[in-house]
């Protein structure tokens, strides 16, 4: 009778692990992409079954409050630890701050490979996971191989398009891995963004966010530069962001997030909310130091991204207060590095 009380525990897991999806990390990211993820899976099937977790567990429960409250028959489910999410989902996604948080949540006691060792292994191979943090790319690379030596699934899927594009559906999806995982994965990206790219193998979507956001990394500033000087030669933002926008300087540093207040007409970039609401300075220095840390390992050289690197680190050194706010606002500091010239 025990044997068979344990064989019926196991097939029950194995239906509602079927059934469920969870989300681990639930910053300013995360809890766009869940929302999205988690709203549009219940429009489809309104018997699965979701579940949450995050370091902070009061982001946990604002994120279930708020979801219940507009889909008040949804099922939601908060764990306290990442092996607790996979014993309960089959399908698992994570978005976290860097490397040392994929570490943890993937290869420590209470981990994701833990957990799946632990599992059958049928249950295992039918197991996907989804890492959307933009991380190291041999710690992703890593993390992978040693998720899929249990059976399961894994891609890397890095995003661009911020905290905009997650709250609007709109992210583009740079995805790592084989052909089989990315096949998997294509339909549950689909709900949180329009652009799903398969780049390669593991690690290859992490590839091509680091040398993205190497780009806009460096544009930033340099927009951030034209737009000062141009006012100190008499030029009116709105001009002089209308002919940088319709020339060849157009890009989206100054098309979509320019830093100076009112210069896009029918836009409300972050510095219109004081710089509130965007990428974070900190993580663009983050990726930064991620492009030349790769850079250095390839001997592939950098000037202009190790100079970028520099004046971010530098801002952040002059001004803490901007770390949480919208990198664009390295703006400021150039109005202080004037005001003191």
């Amino acid at each position: 009778m025990k044997h068979t009380a344990r064989v019926l525990q196991s097939l029950e897991r194995q239906v509602v692990r079927a059934k469920s999806t969870a989300f681990i990390g639930l910053g300013r990211m995360g809890s766009e992409m869940a929302f999205n993820l988690f709203s549009k899976t219940f429009a489809e099937s309104p018997d699965t079954r979701f579940v949450v977790c995050d370091a902070f567990p009061t982001n946990a429960v604002t994120f279930r409050q708020k979801f219940v409250a507009q889909f008040p028959a949804a099922h939601i489910d908060i764990v306290h630890t990442p092996k607790d999410a996979v014993h309960a989902s089959q399908t698992v996604l994570t978005m976290l701050p860097s490397s040392p948080q994929v570490k943890t949540v993937y290869s420590e006691e209470n981990g994701v490979i833990p957990a799946l060792q632990s599992l059958s292994d049928a249950e295992s191979a039918r197991s996907l996971f989804i890492d959307s943090t933009t991380l190291d790319v041999g710690v992703a690379r890593s993390v992978a191989v040693d998720v899929i030596r249990t059976g399961a699934q894994m891609v890397d899927a890095p995003v661009s398009g911020g905290v905009t594009g997650a709250k609007a559906g709109t992210l583009s999806f740079l995805v790592g891995g084989t052909e089989g995982a990315f096949d998997l994965s294509q339909p549950i990206l689909t709900h949180m963004g329009n652009r799903i790219i398969h780049c390669g193998p593991s690690g290859a979507g992490l590839g091509a966010k680091i040398c993205n956001n190497l780009v806009l990394g460096v544009q930033q500033i340099v927009v951030a530069e034209a737009m000062l000087l141009g006012q100190k030669l008499g030029l009116d933002p709105r001009i002089l962001a209308g002919v940088i926008n319709s020339s060849t300087g157009g890009c989206w540093a100054s098309s979509v997030n320019n830093p100076v207040p009112y210069s896009l007409a029918e836009k409300s970039p972050p510095c219109e909310r004081n710089y509130e609401g965007g990428f974070a300075t900190a993580l663009m220095l983050k990726d930064m130091l991620l492009a030349t840390d790769i850079a250095a390992s390839t001997d592939s050289p950098l000037p202009l991204g190790k100079s970028a690197q520099n004046f971010y680190a530098e801002t952040l050194e002059h001004r803490p207060d901007l770390a949480q706010k919208d990198f664009s606002s390295v703006y400021e500091r150039l109005e202080q590095m004037r005001r003191k010239d």
